[in-house]
């Protein structure tokens, strides 16, 4: 890589830093090609990245702004996963690594805060923001049902004594 070509990837990486609600580093050694593009697909359905990056550009492209703690995490073979949502990548992540040993999680970061692993693996726990919308979908209409139940209600019974005053007149 020249230094235009390195200047061009540092300023990518600039980008995925602050657009990503959550970065996931991990450890991909051994895996084979087959095995990352299983991983790829798995990530690209839930709307997520994996991105293999040079430990140099990641940590001259965070500019000391997550610390030490954070630049430690780039030692190895790294892969960052990445998405807009902060838990899809650490779910598809953390799930992987527990399907494949040559896959490991190290940690993360989210904003400014640096994420250990089990700080990464309570994150995968929570519900995507896909799931928290059906939530509040669901508890918006609950009560609109209950409604038109309760509303509804009285008008058939109505309708009842009046159809048993009818057969009762017929008989």
């Amino acid at each position: 890589m020249d230094r235009a070509q390195k200047q061009e990837s540092i300023e990518t990486l600039k980008g995925v830093f602050a657009d990503s609600g959550a970065v996931v580093v991990t450890h991909y050694m051994g895996l084979t090609v087959a095995e990352m593009t299983d991983l790829r697909g798995r990530l690209r359905k839930e709307g997520a990245q994996l991105q293999v990056v040079k430990n140099t550009l990641a940590t001259k492209a965070l500019g000391g702004s997550i610390g030490e703690a954070g630049d430690a995490l780039f030692k190895g073979p790294v892969a960052i996963a990445f998405a807009p949502d902060p838990v899809s990548a650490a779910k598809v992540a953390t799930q992987y690594a527990k399907d494949n040993d040559k896959f490991t999680v190290i940690g993360g970061f989210m904003g400014q805060q640096v994420l250990d692993k089990s700080s990464v693996t309570a994150l995968a726990t929570l519900p995507s923001l896909d799931q928290l919308r059906a939530k509040i979908v669901g508890l918006l209409q609950a009560p609109a049902t209950k409604i038109a139940g309760v509303l509804q209600a009285p008008a058939g019974q109505l309708a009842r004594v009046v159809g048993a005053y009818a057969a009762k007149d017929a008989a």
